[in-house]
């Protein structure tokens, strides 16, 4: 499965689409990237005059990279036309260091920790485009075909 594949299955559209790219792939891991635009709706808000990307967002696209994506991918010998994945986010314990400004692009890597019983509990990290920690956690979910 590639990663074109892998995107395409997951059950995210824009503008909740957090996953631009998936730079590599493998039974222990995954790291991809993701570009804030500049004109998502939460910098509006967030905050007045000075919009950064709330740490919510940020959660989530560490999750749709570094688990979700993995996810599919380690159950890509059970997904087929009739049987697409289904994912739950079940826990998540996020730090956070710096924060991201619309147009900036991040790396998300991830290394799995437990993938037992469909459920898999990854390591994932986040890195600005000058390579300094943006954030970093646990994060698990509970995966269906």
């Amino acid at each position: 499965m590639n990663p074109e594949q892998i995107i395409s299955l997951l059950p995210y559209q824009n503008p909740f689409l957090f996953v631009d790219g998936i730079n590599q792939i493998s039974e222990d891991g995954i790291k991809g990237h993701y570009t804030f635009k500049p004109d998502e709706f939460y910098y509006e808000g967030h905050f007045k005059n000075n919009p950064i990307t709330p740490g919510v967002i940020l959660t989530e696209c560490m999750a749709q990279i570094g688990l979700v994506c993995l996810g599919i991918y380690l159950l890509r010998d059970k997904i087929n036309s009739e049987n697409q994945p289904q994912i739950a986010l079940t826990s998540h314990q996020v730090d956070f260091y710096l924060p991201v400004l619309p147009g900036e692009k991040v790396a998300v890597t991830s290394e799995k920790e437990v993938f037992r019983f469909n459920k898999l509990k990854c390591t994932v990290k986040m890195l600005n485009e000058k390579g300094e920690l943006v954030a970093r956690g646990l994060i698990s979910g509970m995966m269906k075909v």
